[in-house]
């Protein structure tokens, strides 16, 4: 079947981490949400529709990523096929429709929709146009996955995801190693070739499975609590402390306590501090003794930022929304529901404003703008610490993101 999986007018409900890629390549569990969606759809022929400046993101970095040949941003022809919004969330098999129709959420928006419409085109998605609008006219059908509204939602249903995903996997292709560690309910226990366990380490998958990736370290007397998934070439500290609920992406250096919080790649926090119900970007530098709080003194539930206001987020915990290339000072002190934006540079470490846009810096002195060519600077030097190449698309990136916060942000 042709499978057309689309980004959608609410992509910027996922600000800041949707600021710097599509929606559709946020992870949860141990994948992102494209891999779980082509996993379960199984798709004979693929479509990408997105943002027109994330149409060089698709073609550089995730098609040659994928398992099969895909277009991006081609208007459907003919055939009949399966619309699919970027933002399901797809944790079980998936049964596709023989006949025209749609499923809608809640607030009328489109989860998934089966059609035969020659020449609608991603331009109709984001604009609305009213044929895309007359889609509603179809037949509807039984929702088969989950909309996620914002981060929040990817954070809430982390744990399940971890699950869901582990369920995957087959039996592991070679022996667990012996050492001085503890491996407590070990056959929920994953360890890819490569890694590491040092003494009086401790992966505990009573409540959950624990998967660490290739070359993956976990340091001495180091704590973890499934369901977690350990990216590959990740180091964790001595004694660090990681519970239920924990993704972490590959490369990422970590210390402290986390727990059900969503880490993406080359991320640093590696001293100690509590990050909690957290969702924190690539490149991301967190100094010693940063902590987001994730739980009001009221018991209440935690209001965070969403399309440039303050809402409710629904849930009685909620760290911070941490964008890619945030830099924070030691003892920085995070608020629960924070929005941090991508690339924003905090200096100081108290007395912290929930919101802080993209590209600010905050200094003892006061607030100002981070410059952008000052961020592409210390970001081309970030890059070359881990022996990442720069590339154009890196800096189109950084531009585009400086030009369209403001509009999504405030």
């Amino acid at each position: 079947m042709h499978i057309v999986i689309f980004e959608g007018w609410r992509w910027n409900r996922f600000a800041p981490l949707a600021l710097s890629r599509p929606v559709f390549t946020l992870a949860t569990g141990m994948s992102t949400l494209i891999e779980k969606q082509l996993r379960y759809l199984e798709p004979s022929r693929l479509s990408l529709w997105v943002r027109p400046e994330m149409v060089d993101y698709c073609q550089n970095r995730l098609l040659p990523k994928l398992p099969m040949p895909a277009t991006v941003n081609q208007p459907l022809d003919d055939q009949p096929a399966l619309l699919v919004n970027g933002r399901t969330v797809h944790l079980t098999r998936f049964e596709h429709p023989h006949q025209l129709c749609i499923d809608l959420d809640e607030l009328e928006l489109v989860r998934s929709a089966y059609v035969q419409s020659p020449g609608l085109s991603p331009e109709d998605v984001l604009g609305r146009s009213q044929r895309w609008q007359d889609l509603r006219d179809l037949p509807r059908t039984m929702p088969q996955t989950r909309l996620a509204n914002s981060l929040c939602d990817l954070i809430g249903w982390n744990e399940e995801s971890l699950v869901a995903d582990w369920s995957r996997l087959r039996e592991m292709p070679h022996p667990r190693p012996a050492g001085p560690f503890h491996l407590v309910n070990e056959s929920d226990v994953w360890l890819e070739e490569g890694v590491s366990l040092q003494p009086g380490c401790v992966l505990d998958a009573t409540r959950g499975p624990i998967y660490v990736g290739d070359h993956a370290s976990i340091g001495a007397n180091a704590v973890v609590h499934g369901p977690c998934f350990i990216g590959r070439y990740c180091q964790i500290m001595p004694q660090t402390f990681i519970k239920a609920g924990t993704s972490i992406g590959m490369m990422s250096k970590v210390g402290g306590e986390i727990s059900n919080s969503i880490l993406l790649g080359y991320t640093n926090k590696v001293h100690y501090g509590y990050v909690g119900d957290s969702y924190v970007g690539k490149w991301v530098n967190l100094g010693a003794g940063t902590t987001t709080s994730n739980m009001k003194n009221t018991y209440g539930e935690v209001h965070t930022r969403i399309e440039g206001k303050e809402v409710c987020s629904g849930r009685h915990f909620l760290g911070s929304l941490i964008g890619d290339h945030v830099k924070t000072a030691v003892q920085s002190v995070f608020k629960a529901g924070s929005y941090v934006g991508f690339c924003g540079m905090v200096g100081r470490g108290d007395h912290l404003p929930r919101y802080i846009p993209s590209y600010s810096f905050l200094t003892e002195e006061g607030d100002q703008p981070y410059m952008l060519d000052k961020a592409i600077e210390v970001t081309r030097r970030v890059f070359a610490r881990r022996d990442r190449a720069w590339t154009p698309l890196d800096e189109n990136i950084m531009r585009y993101i400086a030009t369209i916060a403001p509009t999504f942000e405030r």
